[in-house]
């Protein structure tokens, strides 16, 4: 499979799953209404280990910018394809956004909330604050992107055979519960972007489609999920390269 096409698939999926579980716990109506946080970050989880395991034999499962970039700077993927990646990944933010909208439209039209609406796409911070938000996802990202390195180098026996473990479906796991870690203990002040597509997708999404009585996207708090993600993988990718 093309790398981009698979790229796109696996974002699509990881935003369908990730924004439904969103969905299915703040709209109004849903089965999941008020069921909390932990049901949150234990979707995400679930999320990404479904999108890592599609896109994991095609690309190793990027899924995310920051991912992709500190992937080229390990010399992992040429300079030369990350634009493509990334636009793949903002692309497939962007259609998951679309069918998760598609399948919760009536709870959509029944929450009068706008900021609830925006919540199922964006990240919203609980707390405004520049500096402490950009903090925690830079902080958030580090975390991710640092741990990806020794998960992505650490060697398994499969059929008598050392092999890398990779991002394929046995690299998945640790990777899942990575996410929901991060999602447990440091996502509760941001939302835990910590990937730039999962945040500018949607977002594109919410402010272009017709969806009933919404709000404003926040385009002036936009940049913290992009700017975050990418700063917290570049220091990552530094600190493996002085302790390795």
């Amino acid at each position: 499979m093309n790398h981009y096409l698979a790229e796109f698939i696996g974002t699509t999926l990881l935003l369908l799953l990730g924004n439904g579980v969103v969905a299915n716990v703040i709209l109004k109506g849903t089965k999941g209404e008020n069921s909390g946080w932990i049901v949150i970050t234990t979707g995400w989880a679930l999320a990404v280990y479904i999108g890592v395991v599609f896109a994991g034999p095609y690309t190793g499962a990027h899924l995310n910018p920051a991912v992709t970039i500190a992937m080229a700077l390990h010399k992992a993927l040429p300079w030369t394809e990350v634009p493509g990646y990334i636009l793949a990944q903002i692309a497939g933010g962007f259609c998951g956004a679309l069918l998760t909208y598609i399948i919760h439209k009536d709870h959509f039209d029944a929450t009068a909330d706008p900021t609830t609406k925006l919540g199922v796409f964006a990240t919203i911070p609980n707390i405004r604050n520049t500096t402490t938000n950009l903090a925690s996802e830079i902080i958030g990202t580090f975390v991710l992107i640092f741990v990806i390195f020794f998960i992505t180098g650490q060697d398994v026996s499969i059929n008598g055979k050392t092999e890398p473990i990779g991002m394929g479906s046995l690299g998945a796991i640790p990777v899942a519960f990575l996410v929901w870690a991060i999602g447990l203990s440091l996502g509760g002040t941001t939302g835990y972007a910590i990937n730039p597509a999962r945040d500018l997708g949607p977002r594109l999404f919410h402010a272009i489609w017709p969806i009933k009585e919404k709000r404003d996207s926040d385009w002036s708090y936009a940049w913290i999920p992009i700017i975050g993600p990418i700063t917290g993988a570049v220091l990552a990718f530094v600190v493996y390269i002085l302790i390795k």
